[in-house]
This record gives C-alpha cells, structure tokens and sequence, in this order.
C-alpha cells in the first residue's frame, strides 16, 4: 500500500494590526469605580408598628414626589441624615425614640 505525499500546510496570511484607541483615562477610572461595589449586609431589627407604618407613608410620599424609593432606601437616607447631626442633636434624637425590647415579638393567639 502506498502512502499518498503529505501537502504542505498553508501559510496563514499576516494582516496589518491596528492598534486600538487608546480610552481616555477618566473613563478608565470611571469604570474601575463601578467595577467595586461596597459589600452588602443583611440584618433584621424590631421597630413599633406605628413606626413601621411611617415607613410605608414615606414610600407613597417619596413615590408622588416622583422619586420612588424602597424601605432600604429610605432606612439608609435617614441613617445619612442622622451622621450629620451634632453630638447634642443626635442625643437629643434618640431620646425621643423609646427603647424596644429585642428579638423577635411573641406570636399572638
């Protein structure tokens, strides 16, 4: 049996490289700063119902200011708030919330 001659493999064509566009550096930073998004925590917490329920009405009011928000939003717009405030101010603040007892409240029959 005769063995048919190997072909020759066929050069590939070399084409030009154009070099890409060198990007702008702010736009370089831009997307390095969007790139690292901060570490996300999940907790839960014990709150009256009646304060609970300003949550919601702030929801509706934030949402007919045509900016609609979540309750996560609006916990952390307040928690924002609150670090703006003197030492005197934020004492004074919370001692106008009355202290809740923690954990989970007992099921009601």
């Amino acid at each position: 049996m005769a063995t048919a001659p190997r072909k020759k493999p066929v050069a590939a064509k070399k084409t030009a490289r154009v070099a890409a566009p060198a990007k702008a550096p702010e736009v370089q930073t831009v997307v390095e700063a969007k790139a690292k998004k901060p570490k996300l925590v999940r907790d839960s917490f014990t709150i009256p119902k009646n304060e609970y329920s300003n949550i919601e009405s702030l929801k509706q009011k934030s949402a007919l200011l045509g900016s609609p928000a979540k309750k996560s939003e609006l916990l952390r717009a307040g928690i924002q708030l609150l670090t703006t405030l003197s030492d005197a101010q934020l004492r004074k603040a919370l001692a106008q919330i009355p202290t809740v007892k923690t954990g989970r409240p007992n099921k009601q029959k």
